[in-house]
């Protein structure tokens, strides 16, 4: 077994390392994530259990996979690359890197599905699979943008923070900021359309690593005192809840009074409580266990030639102070 991978299957006996290389099910449906350390992922892994819940007389199982650590982008190309190896019905990838995922599976080029979900492919390389099922990363960022242009109407000094650099998803939701908060579209930074200024040093990059994305958010609110918003445009440093705690109480008193925001992505437990605390304005999340929980049919139906809508969106659920729906009671 490769040190750089994890194989997590839900369901026992749906896959299995055997000398060395991986002895697979041909009528698995198999589903790729970025790292199994992000409590993002996992939920994309309880619905593909439900969906076994709920399918438990299908000839298909669900299996659910990525590396160890969601830096390893090498490794989740492996997985793949493995996986279409020794076999499977269809699979359902979260590219990390977008580049380099698509351009192995051109090379391998695999006569099964391939389908993509939570993050996409690139424009360019989006004819290597059928659909792509997840959040529409772009309107995100403009949620995100139009709750910060709602508690600071003229604008002011931001700071973005982002996963890896080369993640599709996240580069279309930071797009989608930029143009909404700025007031048009194509906007590469923030340098004062529509009164928004990023500043020096950002957007920072977590690599999907919650203890990173808590430093980089102590350092930044350490060197720009006079900073009006931090926009996590994925959820990585709350998903480590005592140390983005320990970070934010260094400006509660600045976010209590709204002379600092904090706009963040996404909706698990450990985040709606940061937002009942006063830890962050807004949470604009997406629906993790809904895309676990689809990916599997959809796959069917491209195993089965049917013709499957491209893209399939699942949604946003929107909590701030006007408005906490979800995140009151989750």
């Amino acid at each position: 077994m490769k040190s750089t991978t994890v194989l997590m299957a839900a369901t026992a006996g749906a896959a299995l390392w055997a000398g060395g290389a991986m002895a697979q099910d041909a009528n698995t449906l198999a589903i790729v994530v970025k790292g199994l350390d992000n409590p993002f992922f996992e939920q994309i892994n309880l619905g593909c259990q439900q969906w076994l819940e709920e399918n438990a007389d299908s000839e298909y199982t669900c299996l659910y996979t990525g590396p160890a650590s969601s830096a390893d982008e090498a490794g989740e190309v492996q997985i793949v690359d493995d996986l279409l190896t020794a076999g499977v019905a269809a699979i359902a990838i979260s590219p990390s890197n977008a580049p380099a995922m698509a351009n192995r599976i051109r090379e391998i080029a695999p006569d099964i599905p391939v389908m993509t979900i939570d993050a996409d492919f690139l424009e360019q390389d989006r004819d290597l699979r059928a659909t792509y099922l997840g959040t529409d990363n772009y309107l995100m960022g403009v949620e995100m943008a139009e709750e910060a242009m709602a508690l600071k109407p003229d604008g002011g000094t931001v700071c973005l923070q982002l996963g890896n650099v080369a993640a599709d998803n996240i580069n279309a939701r930071a797009q989608g900021f930029r143009d909404t908060a700025g007031g048009e579209e194509g906007i590469d930074r923030l340098t004062g359309q529509g009164g928004w200024t990023e500043i020096e040093g950002c957007p920072v990059f977590t690599n999907d690593q919650a203890d990173l994305a808590n430093q980089q958010m102590s350092d930044v609110f350490t060197a720009n005192p006079d900073l009006d918003a931090f926009i996590l445009v994925g959820g990585w440093a709350q998903f480590a809840p005592q140390a983005y705690a320990q970070v934010t109480d260094q400006v509660m008193d600045k976010l209590e009074s709204n002379e600092l925001i904090i706009i963040a992505g996404d909706t698990l437990p450990p985040q709606t409580q940061a937002f009942r605390e006063g830890r962050s304005h807004a949470q604009v999340g997406q629906r993790p266990f809904e895309m676990g929980l689809r990916a599997p049919d959809v796959m069917i139906q491209l195993i089965n030639g049917e013709t499957v809508e491209d893209p399939l969106y699942t949604g946003l659920d929107v909590c701030n102070a006007d408005d906490p729906g979800f995140c009151a009671d989750n």
